[in-house]
């Protein structure tokens, strides 16, 4: 039977199994390859052996509970209770020797995501998001009020940045911070660092582990044009994008939304 909420037990094995992953990940930055997937996207052995690493220990940790991962199966499972895996986003980064990537994990309840972990490495950052109860960073709990500094940067994807040229007379509301991992940009709107973030086509493992960040941070989102709360059992989700705007208040989503609706127009 699925537990609605994580034990106190499950949350120390997930600690450690993330702990493991990030060594080696640590180990392996600066001593890699990479090679193209059928996509076009990289991926390198230590991808694929995060993404083993974490799977296992998740039919651990979590028996009877699915799992969706990039680098695995990638069909919405049919558990009421099923994780969300990105074992590495941020492989161009890693492959480039940039120190910027994370370990992005989400587990879902219902369809919604109940808790999610996001690790940065290098940074030696790990946060856990709990829905309703909060986001903790290193283990302190943050005060959501605490973000709310005023920030000019807005970050962008590798692919919004053809929204620019659409518009090519009007001023962009924003100092453009591109870092090259959908997660983190993410994180970085949670955090107060940029006010805003558009993202063009990431996945669902992309985002799922800042999704309930952003959420409990009291941040906004607007869904440009698929809803992740429209999933459905044994729906395959490798050509599924949901393209996105986020920022800390809804005044900011005005401000971008003429902006982030140019990433549909063909």
């Amino acid at each position: 039977m699925n537990q609605p909420t994580l034990t106190n037990k499950q949350l120390s094995e997930l600690d450690s199994l993330f702990e493991l992953v990030s060594k080696r990940q640590i180990n392996d930055f600066g001593n890699i390859s990479a090679s193209n997937k059928a996509d076009g996207s990289l991926v390198t052995s230590c991808d694929l052996w995060s993404d083993k690493t974490i799977v296992n220990g998740l039919a651990s940790i979590a028996p009877d509970e699915g799992v969706l991962s990039e680098e695995g199966g990638k069909s919405i499972p049919k558990t009421s209770a099923y994780w969300v895996v990105d074992p590495l986003d941020g492989t161009t980064n890693f492959a480039a020797n940039i120190p910027y990537w994370s370990i992005s994990v989400a587990r879902f309840v219902d369809g919604r995501p109940q808790s999610s972990f996001l690790i940065i490495p290098t940074l030696k950052k790990k946060f856990v998001s709990i829905k309703g109860k909060g986001v903790w960073l290193n283990n302190q709990k943050i005060n959501p009020d605490q973000n709310n500094h005023q920030s000019e940067c807005i970050s962008l994807c590798s692919r919004s940045i053809k929204i620019l040229q659409k518009k090519p007379n009007s001023v962009f509301p924003g100092k453009i911070r591109l870092l090259g991992v959908s997660s983190l940009n993410l994180t970085s709107v949670a955090m107060g660092q940029t006010f805003g973030a558009i993202e063009s086509t990431p996945k669902i493992w992309d985002i799922a582990a800042a999704w309930l960040l952003l959420e409990e941070l009291n941040c906004s989102i607007e869904w440009l044009e698929t809803n992740p709360l429209n999933l459905v059992s044994g729906q395959n989700m490798s050509d599924i994008n949901f393209p996105l705007i986020a920022c800390r208040s809804t005044e900011k989503i005005d401000i971008l939304k003429p902006w982030g609706d140019l990433l549909l127009e063909k």
